[in-house]
């Protein structure tokens, strides 16, 4: 079994009514292979920007995820990352950290933006190709 980290980006889009989102998640769900975490600060991340009236369907949505921690390992590691990639590929903070976590324990990434996780050592996927339906 894979630890899949699925980045802030692709849950706000769930949450925003992405049809292919809801479908994608129960793709992963469905995986036997895939186990579903979410870092600390994607956690933050969606938390801190829902809006009134999704409180409810965030919750739900949040608990199909086990949480990562960021620990002193994922914070140095993540700020070799940020230093590396930050300027070239727009990587912030958060990306850098997600990143780290996948490294370290060996799991991959889903995200709709690629182009924050070029490290070679993360393997990243793109959570699906179509453009948002309502």
């Amino acid at each position: 079994m894979i630890r899949t980290y699925i980045d802030s980006d692709v849950i706000i889009r769930l949450l925003r009514g992405d049809t292919e989102g809801a479908h994608m998640l129960r793709v992963w769900e469905a995986d036997p292979q895939m186990e579903l975490w979410i870092g600390a600060l994607q956690r933050a991340e969606v938390l801190f920007h829902v809006l009134p009236g999704e409180e409810r369907l965030t919750g739900f949505v949040l608990r199909r995820f086990r949480t990562a921690p960021v620990t002193e390992e994922v914070v140095d590691l993540g700020a070799r990352l940020f230093s590396r990639w930050n300027r070239s590929h727009g990587v912030d903070e958060n990306d850098a950290l997600l990143a780290a976590t996948a490294v370290l324990t060996g799991g991959q990434v889903i995200t709709m933006n690629l182009k924050h996780f070029p490290m070679p050592e993360v393997r990243a996927t793109l959570g699906w190709t179509r453009p948002a339906r309502q």
